[in-house]
């Protein structure tokens, strides 16, 4: 089985899943690809990309900030996967995506901006059309960790459909990874690509 190993330690996100779907690109008959990193993030990153393809996964902490992440490759496995991935949305549904790049809204005063985003994030929820995904990053992450005051809005959201997806780079930087209450882990690689396929982005 061929092998292919891949050095992303130091690399930030999204190059390592970078690297590792270049990596799974060169595979011939599938096979296994072996990606070095430092941080858990980018494990987290691999491991939710190796979900969605249907990739084997196996990680081992070789050291305290060195991590092997073992991505098995089959080439059957990963045609069903893009298969299965593309049943998921119906080419005639519309999404919606809602774009929170900041933890207040508007320039001006930070604390009107922050009134004006909690209520943003409340009407948000008494909308008969929901978004179906909420994106945060910089220092919109904040909104969706412990001490935020729309974090009652977010679980209303969430309970209702709608997939709240946090930066994980993001979180890494303003400390508050161990913080998150609601929706999940992305990366900036995904972020592109969703707001790239979105219908609509509203950016508050």
């Amino acid at each position: 089985m061929e092998k292919k190993i891949v050095y992303a330690i130091g690399d930030v996100c999204p190059v390592p899943l970078v690297k590792a779907k270049n990596a799974i690109a060169e595979l011939q008959n599938g096979g296994k690809v072996e990606v070095l990193v430092d941080n858990e993030i980018a494990v987290q990153n691999l491991e939710k990309m190796a979900q969605q393809k249907g990739y084997g996964f196996l990680v081992k902490k070789e050291k305290e900030k060195e991590y092997h992440v073992e991505l098995t490759v089959s080439e059957a496995g990963t045609v069903k996967a893009e298969e299965d991935t593309a049943c998921l949305v119906p080419s005639a549904k519309k999404t919606k995506l809602v774009v929170l790049s900041a933890d207040h809204m508007g320039e001006g005063a930070k604390e009107l901006g922050n009134i004006l985003m909690k209520s943003f994030l409340y009407a948000l929820t008494q909308q008969d059309e929901l978004p179906d995904t909420i994106l945060c990053y910089n220092s919109g992450a904040k909104l969706t960790c412990e001490g935020s005051e729309s974090l009652e809005d977010f679980r209303n959201l969430a309970a209702r459909g709608v997939e709240i997806l946090t930066c994980g780079t993001c979180l890494n930087f303003y400390g508050i990874t161990e913080k998150l209450q609601v929706g999940g882990v992305t990366n900036m690689y995904d972020i592109v690509e969703r707001m790239s396929r979105a219908d609509r982005v509203i950016r508050p």
